[in-house]
């Protein structure tokens, strides 16, 4: 046999044989649901698949190719929900009225995120309380329950870095991680990134989270705010170079985002407050739509200036910053510098007045 053919035919039983040490096989039970369809979205390498499962009465079925173990998303009628995977044969099972508590077997890795969950349900326990108070008090007792919040976040963000510290080549251990750095700031995420094992993060999704680290540093503490330029709801062309010597929130939102639009008072309070102290806001924009904009600019009679491109989450300000959601906020000092991030409630109140009072 020639020596170059064989070495072919070795690469290519050699590659025959990985893909089918990576091969899953689900197997789904959803009770009630009867005909339906989803979508389950996951990971190809580096590449984001999403697949059009058919349900037929009640009992569905898939079979792909997962390089990773990793965290699937399955967006059901009426939900979404995640789970676990990895290469092998899983069972799912789940009720349509909780599909938010699909049940998984075969998997070590949801194994794993049960386990941990588990150990997380005292601080579950001390936050339902909190919500059911939420925004039903006074300024000082609001401030108390955010400041509780905040508290039994750190706590959990603590439980996170300890486990993380233990499990190192976890690939839980690095979707704890992903998960801080969507919405996480720099300072929070660079020390838990630092905690993976290197063999870890030169997986498909190790280098993933490495490019998106690289993303939210643009906003770290200390760092200069973007330069740019978009245009107000009247067609203006707006600078951020205009803003500069005042302290400026920008204010990531949109007409459509409901927990933005209950922010927006808050956000009215501060600028009314401090309008006159060398504070403004700039609003950025995340919609697509003209006339839903403007009539949200109206409707919560914000005076301050707005911009947008009209191209949602494709915002060239937003996708600079990674910012993945919103409400979002990036409070700029005078000289230009990032000097907060994503103060909202009366932790913005209490954060301009340490400024201006």
């Amino acid at each position: 046999m020639n020596y170059k053919h064989y070495i072919t035919i070795t690469a290519i039983v050699i590659s025959a044989i990985a893909v089918q040490a990576q091969e899953a096989s689900v197997l789904g039970r959803i009770k009630d649901i009867g005909n339906a369809e989803f979508v389950m979205h996951y990971m190809d390498g580096a590449t984001r698949r999403s697949d059009t499962v058919q349900i037929k009465n009640d009992l569905f079925s898939w079979k792909g190719v997962l390089r990773e173990p990793q965290k699937v998303g399955f967006m059901f009628p009426s939900r979404y929900a995640e789970a676990f995977l990895e290469a092998g044969t899983i069972k799912l099972d789940a009720h349509k009225d909780s599909l938010y508590n699909l049940r998984v077997t075969g998997s070590k890795l949801q194994d794993e995120a049960d386990a941990y969950a588990a150990t997380l349900v005292d601080l579950e326990e001390r936050t339902n309380p909190l919500y059911e108070k939420w925004g039903k008090g006074t300024a000082e007792e609001q401030l108390k329950i955010e400041q509780e919040m905040e508290s039994i976040r750190k706590e959990r963000r603590q439980r996170a870095a300890k486990y993380i510290a233990a499990h190192p080549k976890s690939a839980f251990s690095l979707s704890l991680v992903e998960d801080r750095s969507a919405m996480g700031s720099f300072e929070e995420v660079k020390p838990l990134y630092d905690l993976l094992d290197k063999g870890l993060l030169n997986t498909a999704k190790g280098k993933a989270l490495t490019d998106r680290l690289a993303v939210i540093q643009r906003s770290a503490l200390g760092s200069d705010m973007l330069a740019f330029t978009q245009n107000d709801q009247h067609g203006n062309p707006v600078s951020f170079a205009d803003f500069k010597g005042k302290y400026v929130l920008v204010d990531f939102w949109a007409s459509w985002c409901g927990p933005c639009r209950a922010e927006n008072p808050n956000v009215l309070k501060a600028y009314n407050t401090y309008k006159d102290k060398n504070f403004t806001v700039l609003g950025i924009s995340l919609d697509d739509n003209a006339e839903k904009w403007n009539k949200a600019i109206k409707d919560d009679a914000m005076p301050w200036t707005q911009v947008s491109s009209l191209k949602g989450f494709d915002n060239e300000v937003s996708t600079y910053y990674g910012i993945r959601g919103i409400p979002s906020t990036l409070l700029v000092d005078p000289t230009g510098k990032i000097i907060a991030k994503d103060l909202r409630g009366e932790f913005l109140q209490q954060k301009l007045a340490e400024i201006f009072e």
